[in-house]
């Protein structure tokens, strides 16, 4: 006989406004409890000295959290000239100081060559992994490594301020994988500076971004007054880059038994020209998401089906 879950059975996700200092898996158990949910998970972690959108699954929502991981992101950084951190943020013990103080004309310039496809060395206090064990890890522990880069997309980057010379504002919308940290450690040094990360917010993840984020005294209260249910998004929030396709009762009956579906050679030809490589399709019926397929020789094979 299988164990019945705590909590309750809610689905949908959150868009948290984390703050400062608070760790992503801290924020999702606050979040969960909250609610008082069976299950919860975050998307995409958040550095604990960053504050921003952090995306939180709960329930069936968890199903979706790998398509949102691949999502691009958007953030708004503080750079402070002069000393470099071990950890290139204000956390790290300082490493090196320096007098240079790049105009803000110049450094503009420089950021503009990291925008597009680049390859960027994660900081040593990053989550990578080095023979099983997390880079962080063992940086914390004085080892010595030797990363090798990494493939990411820069889409956009830009100066938005410079309170004074000791300060540069930046924005940038990037893809999976980029560090700010790396980012600010190869601006510095394009420039001949030495400079780290002052003040860090994520304002975007996929189609979860900052103006519909909630905080977490918010949040609570909400749950505190029985309306949390009012800051919970669809299920779907996180699939807005996967084609849809509608689906009758009879089809949507046989997806959630894990059958596959023999597509109409029109939807055929719809869903080969909206697909990605991964070939993946939600299958919705009326409002309700049903499973997530994969489009295979004309038919939609389940592989992920909800229950909503």
């Amino acid at each position: 006989m299988s164990r019945r879950r705590k909590g309750e059975a809610i689905s949908g996700w959150v868009c948290l406004d984390k703050p400062p200092e608070l760790g992503s898996t801290q924020a999702v158990g606050r979040v969960r409890r909250a609610f008082n949910a069976q299950k919860a998970g975050h998307a995409g972690t958040l550095d604990p000295l960053a504050s921003g959108v952090l995306p939180i699954a709960l329930g069936e929502a968890t199903k979706t959290v790998p398509f949102l991981m691949d999502a691009d992101k958007a953030y708004r950084f503080t750079l402070v000239w002069g000393v470099e951190t071990a950890s290139f943020d204000r956390e790290g013990a300082v490493t090196a100081i320096s007098d240079v103080r790049p105009d803000p004309t110049a450094a503009a310039a420089a950021l503009a060559t990291f925008v597009g496809e680049i390859d960027q060395i994660p900081p040593d206090f990053s989550a990578v992994k080095v023979d099983g064990e997390r880079a962080y890890d063992l940086a914390r522990e004085g080892i010595a490594m030797d990363l090798k880069p990494r493939r990411v997309t820069i889409h956009a980057a830009r100066v938005t301020g410079a309170p004074d010379a000791d300060h540069l504002e930046i924005e940038i919308e990037c893809g999976k994988g980029t560090y700010v940290r790396a980012l600010a450690r190869d601006l510095a040094a394009a420039l001949g500076a030495k400079a780290h990360v002052g003040a860090l917010r994520r304002t975007r993840v996929g189609a979860f971004a900052l103006e519909r984020a909630i905080t977490l005294e918010t949040l609570e209260a909400m749950c505190y007054a029985n309306s949390a249910l009012e800051a919970l998004l669809p299920v779907e929030t996180a699939l807005d880059d996967i084609p849809a396709l509608a689906v009758t009762t009879e089809d949507a009956f046989r997806l959630t038994q894990g059958r596959s579906i023999v597509l109409l050679p029109r939807q055929v030809d719809t869903l080969r020209a909206r697909l990605s490589a991964s070939r993946v399709v939600s299958a919705r019926h009326g409002e309700r998401v049903v499973a997530l397929c994969e489009m295979r020789a004309g038919r939609l094979n389940p592989t992920r089906v909800f229950n909503l």
